[in-house]
């Protein structure tokens, strides 16, 4: 009774939650689920100190709390601001909101080449979705794009610096899941860029993990690059027996027939890696990049994929039907026999259904 006590009360989009103190806002917006959880392109929850940056997640505070109800002036950042007992947010219902994320997506897209055709990130781009979701249908950017040469990273991973929206993600990957990081943030303004340090090449166990966490396409698996479409791909759970130390051995493997085209980690419904046993389920370069053979893992099954996506075209784990009501409304008649007027009529035989006639129906059937 003492911890349910300490639970605090707050109120997004008129959905009431209760949860712990110092949860976030995004993080209580999560627990509802749903159009009322806002967008995070460069916040992870896996990673300590992201978020802040691209202020996608920006909601409206019209109460700060009940002991103090006045609204914040300005619109904040969800998954940096912590929320307070009686604290009434504005996500989806706030006018201000919608103009604002219309305007951070315009700036996300000032630069990002509109290259989705032949983008291998397409299909499960988060920059992709929130476009769709919050984007307008053109631009009032009339000066040329920023631009770079793509850059090889390691021997499994390209850069695609034009289409990196500065997220920060990868280098937390590197920091927070390597005992050295050799790549980050140099220069500043328009020219800032994630690169590596004299050309340096990434080579760690665990550097593939940082393609998981790009909301974009800007960091792709060499190894699959141009090879398939997602959503040509069957994504199925896996597991194998890892010896590499922080490898937890659980995967999603892209299949084309028997055909392992690309191996990722398992991801949960906001798109971050999922956890086990308290543990993120990072996965290592091995099991990543080359044991590309069905018979090296334990198949599980099929992902379980939203029906939103793309990627869960045509997929499903089994034929499901639905319940037929129309048995059930007509005393156990089939549907077929919905036109047989018998009981109504007082012409025709109504021991006869017309379903049991063989050919068509004719006056003499029904002769009393």
């Amino acid at each position: 009774m003492q911890e349910e006590s300490k639970k605090i009360k707050v109120t997004i989009d008129n959905i009431t939650v209760d949860v712990e103190p110092g949860t976030t806002i995004l993080h209580a917006a999560r627990m509802i689920g749903g159009d009322v959880t806002p967008p995070a392109m460069c916040y992870y929850s896996k990673l300590e100190g992201s978020g802040g940056k691209c202020r996608t997640c920006l909601v409206e505070v019209a109460a700060g709390s009940a002991a103090d109800p006045r609204p914040m002036p300005k619109l904040v950042a969800s998954c940096r601001t912590g929320v307070m007992d009686g604290m009434v947010v504005k996500n989806i219902t706030s006018d201000k909101v919608a103009d604002a994320r219309a305007g951070v997506v315009e700036f996300l897209l000032l630069n990002h080449p509109l290259d989705c055709p032949i983008c291998d990130q397409a299909g499960e781009c988060h920059l992709q979705d929130l476009g769709y979701d919050h984007g307008k249908e053109g631009t009032r950017y009339e000066f040329k794009r920023r631009t770079f040469k793509k850059e090889d990273i390691g021997p499994y991973i390209q850069l695609h610096m034009t289409r990196c929206i500065l997220c920060y993600r990868c280098t937390y990957v590197a920091s927070q899941l390597t005992d050295k990081r050799v790549h980050g943030v140099i220069d500043r303004g328009d020219h800032a860029a994630i690169s590596t340090y004299i050309s340096k090449a990434i080579d760690n166990d665990f550097s593939g993990n940082m393609i998981d966490v790009c909301p974009v396409g800007a960091l792709t698996d060499k190894t699959f690059r141009f090879k398939n479409r997602v959503w040509f791909t069957k994504p199925v759970d896996a597991h194998r027996a890892c010896t590499t130390p922080g490898c937890c051995g659980k995967a999603t493997l892209w299949l084309r027939g028997d055909e392992v085209f690309r191996v990722t980690a398992r991801k949960d419904q906001w798109g971050e890696v999922q956890s086990y046993d308290g543990k993120t389920g990072w996965i290592c370069n091995t099991c990543r990049f080359e044991t590309k053979k069905t018979s090296s893992w334990t198949i599980e099954g099929l992902t379980e994929i939203s029906r939103h996506s793309v990627i869960g075209v045509n997929k499903y784990k089994k034929l499901e039907k639905p319940e037929e009501t129309v048995v059930k409304v007509m005393d156990g008649h089939k549907p077929k026999l919905l036109m047989d007027i018998h009981s109504v009529s007082d012409v025709n035989n109504p021991e006869i259904h017309l379903s049991d006639i063989n050919g068509p129906a004719h006056s003499n059937d029904f002769k009393k």
